[in-house]
């Protein structure tokens, strides 16, 4: 609410007129249904602390597929699977491109980004280069030993919290996990030499203020003329995250042009290939668009893979029962002491069913990416308008009675007798999306998250700090461009007899 004060106090008397017309300008009468827009502000009053709460509220008024007038953006909320489907899937090609975050606009890295760019030629090649180098299944399958290595240090680090009786940040250490495997696949080195260390807790902080700002309901998105003012700092805040991530990446692009100048043996990581010009990769990246690339990837798969094992850690907790009943799956084909393979994950039914539980009801961004429509696009008789931003509310069709029984229970054994997954094909679980635009990172962090699950509840019993109840644990969510834990995760791992 701050943010509109400071909109009336300063700028009202000066872009009253401007504003209006652009609130009134002609556009399609049939538009889908949605609350009055008051002037000027159209229904920015409706967002709310929490947008996906409040829009889902909202949803159930005016209907799967609402019209909002965000001060003068033109959006379209989805809230329904059906729906989902056909903004998704039926009209990908017209609806596949991006709103893009004022925020992201910083040093030119939406025009480089995986994430933020059009479905151009030069976003095509960059989807084929990390589907071909990174992504595949044959890919994959070879980094399986660097996958195990790290999972041995998270257990090893856990196992000595567990000697000392100590409480564990899950986050913060999941986290590390992550970021360690991505930046061995792309650059053969840890970015983090330590669990606890100033480096890690540096970047964490810049990838978790990248996801605040990006994130935060910003009034250089909905009234542009402003923008140049960045009243709520959102530009420089993201200036300063980004500046910690660049001076990382440059640093280590450097050293790698050193080494394969020298004519040393290249390590075949995604960074060698990038570099050496004797490689077809159809677009040929300079420094800033590497350094995007790595933006989107470290702070994509960093942030969204250990949100979401914290909130599975903490459903767990919550539910001690289906805790028990996941480690009694993993000793039914485990050893004690024996590591987690990937070849056992289809083995471990209840495990892939809390997964997916969590899922739906802590997607990891709750409304996606913003899409932005080409051209007009009739949907059910309504028309999206061109230009219009389309939010479609993950979270809100993870939880929609007509699709769950009791949809604010976490109950994994719903998925013991449903064939739904997030692939992209069923649409009631889309956490990753779909169509062109679903997360190229989905395969590796389908393994990841349950590969480090599994290993936390197999080698560890788990207690919550200062004698707290399981019926006590705070469950809130922080929203932002991912839906994280309000409050760390703060366990104590004991080692099992």
């Amino acid at each position: 609410m701050e943010y509109f004060n400071l909109l009336l106090l300063t700028l009202l008397p000066l872009t009253l007129l401007k504003v209006f017309s652009w609130i009134t300008k002609s556009s399609p009468t049939n538009l889908p249904p949605g609350p009055f827009p008051l002037p000027i502000f159209g229904n920015l009053f409706k967002l709310g602390k929490r947008p996906h709460e409040s829009l889902s509220q909202l949803a159930q008024i005016y209907g799967p597929l609402m019209t909002l007038k965000l001060g003068s953006l033109t959006t379209m909320v989805v809230s329904s699977s059906s729906m989902a489907k056909e903004v998704l899937q039926k009209h990908d090609q017209l609806l596949s491109s991006r709103i893009v975050v004022d925020a992201v606009k910083i040093s030119g890295h939406h025009e480089s980004s995986m994430i933020w760019l059009p479905p151009t030629h030069q976003w095509r090649a960059l989807r084929k280069l990390t589907n071909t180098h990174v992504f595949t299944t044959q890919k994959l399958d070879l980094n399986q030993g660097l996958r195990h290595q790290k999972l041995e240090e998270l257990v090893s680090y856990m196992r000595q919290n567990a000697n000392a009786g100590s409480a564990i940040d899950i986050g913060q250490a999941v986290f590390t996990t992550v970021l360690n495997l991505i930046s061995n696949s792309f650059f053969s080195i840890d970015l983090a030499d330590d669990f606890g260390s100033d480096s890690i807790c540096a970047f964490k902080d810049a990838v978790r203020g990248i996801m605040w700002e990006a994130g935060k309901p910003n009034l250089s998105v909905y009234f542009p003329m402003i923008r140049f003012m960045d009243l709520q700092r959102a530009r420089h805040g993201m200036s300063k995250h980004f500046g910690v991530l660049d001076e990382i990446y440059e640093k280590i692009i450097q050293q790698k042009l050193l080494t394969l100048q020298s004519g040393e043996e290249k390590t075949g990581d995604l960074l060698d290939m990038i570099l050496d010009p004797s490689h077809d990769n159809e677009v040929q990246l300079q420094h800033h668009e590497i350094k995007s690339l790595f933006k989107d990837f470290f702070v994509a798969g960093t942030d969204t893979t250990s949100a979401t094992i914290e909130w599975v850690m903490a459903e767990l907790l919550h539910n001690p029962s289906k805790m028990k009943k996941a480690q009694q799956e993993l000793l039914d084909i485990l050893e004690k002491d024996q590591p987690i393979e990937d070849s056992d994950i289809v083995r471990l039914p209840y495990l892939q069913a809390i997964v997916k539980e969590t899922l739906r009801l802590h997607p990891p961004a709750p409304f996606m990416v913003p899409h932005k429509t080409e051209s007009n696009v009739e949907i059910h008789n309504f028309v999206v308008p061109k230009g219009a931003q389309i939010l479609v509310n993950v979270w809100a069709i993870g939880r929609d009675p007509a699709l769950w029984k009791d949809p604010t229970c976490f109950n994994p054994e719903r998925f013991l007798d449903l064939k739904t997954d997030y692939k992209g094909q069923d649409f009631e679980l889309i956490p990753f999306g779909s169509g062109r635009r679903i997360c190229p990172g989905l395969s590796l962090a389908h393994r990841m998250v349950h590969l480090m699950v599994g290993s936390l509840i197999h080698s560890f019993d788990w207690n919550l700090e200062n004698g707290l109840k399981p019926e006590d644990l705070d469950m809130e969510e922080e929203f932002g461009f991912t839906l994280a834990k309000a409050t760390l995760l703060r366990p104590i791992p004991t080692i099992k007899l």
